[in-house]
Parts: C-alpha cells; sequence; structure tokens
C-alpha cells in the first residue's frame, strides 16, 4: 500500500479548500441551511460541474471521474472540515453506488449520468430509522428485521397485476436530504409475511402521486432529516428482478461509505481542533496567551494526536473498506465526539453558547454518532464479523491407550 496521496488528490484538497473559504465559512453555513433544499443549491451546481464531486467515484461511462474511493474521502475530508451543508454524502457514498450495485443496464445508464453531473440527488430511505444496521455497520441487516419484518411495520410493496411495477404503503424515519432528494431509495418488504424479502425501489417524489415529505427539526441542521410518507405510491423496482442479493449490496456500500464518512468525520474533528488552537493563541489571561499554558499545551497534543490517528484509520479503510470500514468510523466518531467537546471547553465561557461556531461541530458530533453509530455497537458488530468473540471448538478428547497415566492396571 502506497500511503502517500497522488498529485489528484492533492489538487482535489487545494481546490476544495480554496472554494470553502470563500463560501464556505460559519455565516455561509447558516445562511444554507435555512433554504428550503437545506443547502447552497448554485454552490452545489458548481461543486458538481467544476470539481465533478458528485461523480468523482462513478465510472467514466457513466459521466463520472472515474477515481476510486479514496479521491472521494479526499474530497469529504474537505467538506467536513467546512461543516458544508450538502447532499454529496447521501448521494454519492449511498445511493449512488447501490445504483450502480443492483441497478438494470437501462437503470444506471439513465440516473448515474444525472447523479454525476449533479443534476440529480438521490438518497436511501430506511424505515425505522436504522440506517447504521441497513448498511452493516451496526448489526447483521441479513433478513431485514430492521425495515419492520414482514408481518407489519416499515413499508410494505405489492406488485400491480399485468406488470405495471409496485406500489408502496408505509413511512420511513430520519431520512437523510429526505425533504428535497430527487430519487428515493426505498427500502420495502415484498411477498408477505411467509415469503418476506427486503427490496429496493426507485421512487420519483416530484411526480409520483401519494408521497408526502416532512423536514423534521434536527440536532445538526447542516445534515437535515426527513420523515417520508408513501401512500400506495408508485415505484420501480430497482434490478431485473426480485431476487438480488439486496442485504449483501448494502453491507457492501456501507463499509465504502463508513469510509467517506470517517473521512467527513476526520475533517470536521481537524476543523474544530483548528479554531481551537486560534482561539487560545489570540486569547490571554495573566498577561500571556491561554495557548501558552502547559496544561492547554498538553491538552491540544493529545487531541491532535487522536485525530491523526483517526485519520490514518480512514484513509486505511478507504483502501479496504471490507476490512476497516466500521472500525475506522468508529475511531473517527469518537475523535469527533471528543475533540468537539474539548473544543467548546477551550473557548471558555462563549464556547457554551448555542450560537457560538463551536456548537456547530458539536452537533455534527453528537448527531453523527446517533445517526451511523453509536461507537459502541460499530465496534461489537465488527468484533463478531470478525469472529473475534466466537468461542473455540471444544477439543477432541485423546484416545486412552493401555498403561498410559491415569488407567488403573487390573
Amino acid at each position: 500500500m502506497d500511503a502517500a496521496f497522488t498529485a489528484e488528490q492533492d489538487e482535489i484538497r487545494r481546490a476544495l479548500r480554496e472554494l470553502l473559504a470563500e463560501h464556505g465559512g460559519p455565516d455561509d453555513v447558516r445562511s444554507a441551511v435555512r433554504t428550503a433544499d437545506g443547502y447552497d443549491a448554485a454552490l452545489w451546481r458548481q461543486l458538481a460541474q467544476d470539481l465533478g464531486l458528485p461523480g468523482l467515484a462513478l465510472p467514466e461511462e457513466y459521466g463520472g471521474v472515474g477515481r476510486g474511493l479514496a479521491d472521494l474521502a479526499v474530497a469529504c475530508e474537505e467538506t467536513g472540515h467546512a461543516l458544508l451543508p450538502s447532499p454529496l454524502i447521501a448521494t454519492a457514498a449511498l445511493a449512488a453506488p447501490l445504483i450502480a450495485a443492483l441497478g438494470t443496464g437501462a437503470q444506471r445508464a439513465a440516473l448515474l449520468p444525472r447523479i454525476a453531473a449533479g443534476e440529480l440527488t438521490a438518497t436511501p430511505a430506511v424505515p425505522g430509522g436504522s440506517l447504521g444496521t441497513a448498511l452493516g455497520l451496526t448489526g447483521d441487516p441479513t433478513g431485514g428485521a430492521w425495515a419492520g419484518g414482514g408481518r407489519a411495520g416499515g413499508v410494505q410493496a405489492r406488485p400491480v397485476g399485468g406488470g405495471a411495477g409496485w406500489r408502496l404503503y408505509g413511512e420511513a424515519d430520519q431520512v437523510l436530504d429526505g425533504h428535497s432528494a430527487g430519487l428515493l431509495l426505498v427500502a420495502a418488504h415484498a411477498g408477505g409475511f411467509p415469503r418476506s424479502r427486503t427490496l429496493l425501489f426507485l421512487v420519483r417524489p416530484d411526480t409520483a402521486a401519494g408521497v408526502v415529505r416532512t423536514r423534521r427539526t434536527s440536532l445538526d441542521e447542516t445534515r437535515p432529516l426527513a420523515r417520508v410518507e408513501l401512500r400506495d405510491t408508485e415505484a420501480e423496482l430497482l434490478g431485473a428482478d426480485d431476487t438480488a442479493d439486496v442485504t449483501g449490496a448494502l453491507a457492501a456500500v456501507g463499509q465504502g461509505a463508513a469510509a467517506v464518512l470517517a473521512a467527513e468525520a476526520v475533517g470536521t474533528a481537524a476543523g474544530a481542533l483548528e479554531r481551537a488552537v486560534a482561539h487560545v493563541e489570540a486569547r490571554e489571561r495573566f498577561g500571556r496567551a491561554v495557548g501558552s499554558f502547559r496544561a492547554v499545551k498538553h491538552r491540544l497534543a493529545d487531541l491532535y494526536v487522536r485525530v491523526q490517528a483517526a485519520r490514518s484509520a480512514a484513509y486505511y479503510a478507504a483502501w479496504d473498506p471490507a476490512t476497516a470500514g466500521g472500525l475506522a468510523l468508529a475511531q473517527a466518531l469518537e475523535a469527533l465526539r471528543i475533540t468537539t467537546a474539548e473544543a467548546v471547553q477551550l473557548h471558555g465561557g462563549n464556547g457554551f453558547t448555542w450560537e457560538h461556531e463551536a456548537h456547530l461541530y458539536f452537533k455534527r458530533a453528537a448527531a453523527d454518532e446517533l445517526l451511523f453509530g453509536p461507537v459502541h455497537r460499530l465496534r461489537d458488530h465488527a468484533a463478531q464479523r470478525a469472529g473475534l468473540f466466537t468461542a473455540p471448538e471444544p477439543a477432541a478428547p485423546k484416545p486412552v491407550t493401555p498403561g498410559s497415566a491415569g488407567q488403573v492396571a487390573v
């Protein structure tokens, strides 16, 4: 493994940092989250057209840039550093890989070029607020129990006679960017209770009848969530038939998404740490900068080591997501939580007010762990997958031969 960044990755980082330094300040973030979409649509178009962000990891045949997961992780580290509200994670890290993995040739050709161009945003809609389990990060997605079960609950799907498609009925809570996405990938049960199976369906909320989307008040305004209600809504099956391994595809995509989310969390932690360092360098007490006190230096050094360790784990996961994705996300979310909490304290009395920019980072840390974690469940499931807690097979008893120790001669 070559751990050095390529020239192209360095250029992605430089171009993004310069652009977001101009358009992604705290005031810009607060203005963007209060729009109807929850993000700056003009900036999103610029990121898509000039830098090709949503298509970084998509093949060139579908209008993408043809780069790998590591390039998308680099981009997300920078958007996390600026706390940029955007549909990048939901669209590029979650929905697009699912379409590429399960979609038919016609579906990929119709949807992926529009996603790569920034014309179409998409997001998975998972019932029950169980996105982490659906992606195979905090639990086993096999069987689809996370989606509400086949008898009742979740979203139910029924085929329409004559091959006219499918109809969905149910609702999904905590759908990331669900209020603004142009395409929903809805996880639903089909086949009734005896033959229940989880499938993914394409729903176009702007044209399909029976869709009600409500933006919910969330702890982190930069990560908007919505409730999606489906009432006999027309849907298109993702894929050629209903025999696809949907839970396997979700788990595979989840590991790659975990690496990208880990890189974004590392960028957010680094941004919070940089602002804390700048504050203690400028703030004076007893005639000297607060940052010159040894106790403060030690706290900052500990945070720096924690963030850099999480950064290394995130990029290793981008190189090998199947092995390290969940663990890297756990380490990054833990580093983010600790760093943002320390940043609030290091900002002193002002840092404890909700209006202070330190709380933008603190809320992102708390919301991400609620949505994709918590950390202990990420680690526990990763350990279960690796077989760390599997009891060893009992050793076969050794045969006893005549005259051996412990045998009584008659």
